[in-house]
């Protein structure tokens, strides 16, 4: 996969299986992760060079980006914009 523009490929982390405390969560209370690790990255926009980069890992906003299935695997694509911190 290689994104266009200012987009950028996240696969997300796995949803917490058990509180810290030890709870385990059933599926209908997971909630949707909100960090993940840079796959792949666009060339930029406008000239504007990207500011993450294949690898990261990433936090982003609870609703970002598109989902997408790609050999048997979850991934998010959104715009770099979208992306709130690099960790």
């Amino acid at each position: 996969m290689k994104p266009i523009n200012d987009r950028v490929v996240v696969q997300p982390a796995p949803a917490e299986e058990k509180t810290k405390g030890g709870i385990i969560i059933p599926d209908t209370a997971k909630e949707k992760p909100q960090r993940g690790k840079v796959i792949a990255v666009g060339p930029g926009k406008d000239g504007e060079k990207m500011t993450v980069k294949k690898g990261d890992v990433v936090l982003y906003g609870k609703y970002s980006g598109t989902e997408l299935s790609h050999e048997g695997k979850d991934y998010l694509i959104m715009r770099e914009d979208d992306i709130l911190v690099v960790l």
